[in-house]
């Protein structure tokens, strides 16, 4: 491929993204009497999101971002031996690397997805991965999820929002 061509092609896919973001209709309206994160409302109805609305913060932050900010903060507490490769707020996922815990011998990374605003355990979902990709036992699965949860809650009651 020749310079030219490559430098035409660099232009061509400039151009087609950012007409991509610059895109929309003003259909993006909520629907009446509730947030974005209401339930039956929003199955019945298209919602599309622009780049200007992701970064705008003319509204209200809890309908910017769907994650419970205590099982964010607490996993990321619980887990903080592990280091974190990938953090999306918008969807609610954070991966880790490998790591091993404190005073643990076999090392463990991590795949958290937090589903829900609300803090409850079915918002949260934890995977983990031995090394080499190998299975983890059950019960260390669940015993970091309590973790995770009980870190919440005491999160939730130091700022006193009960």
């Amino acid at each position: 491929m020749t310079y030219a061509r490559a430098a035409r092609l660099m232009i061509v896919t400039t151009l087609c993204a950012g007409l991509a973001a610059c895109g929309g209709s003003g259909s993006n309206d909520q629907p009446a009497g509730g947030t974005m994160f209401d339930g039956p409302d929003m199955r019945s109805t298209a919602r599309t999101t622009r780049i200007q609305d992701l970064f705008g913060r003319s509204g209200n932050s809890d309908q910017m971002v769907g994650v419970n900010k205590y099982l964010w903060n607490a996993s990321l507490d619980v887990l903080s031996f592990l280091p974190v490769q990938t953090v999306d707020p918008f969807t609610g996922v954070i991966q880790t690397g490998y790591g091993t815990p404190p005073g643990g011998g076999r090392s463990y990374r991590a795949t958290i997805q937090i589903s829900d605003p609300a803090l409850d355990a079915r918002s949260l979902r934890l995977a983990l991965q031995g090394p080499g990709g190998g299975a983890v036992e059950p019960g260390t699965v669940r015993a970091v999820e309590d973790a995770i949860l009980t870190r919440a809650r005491q999160l939730r009651i130091q700022d006193g929002r009960l």
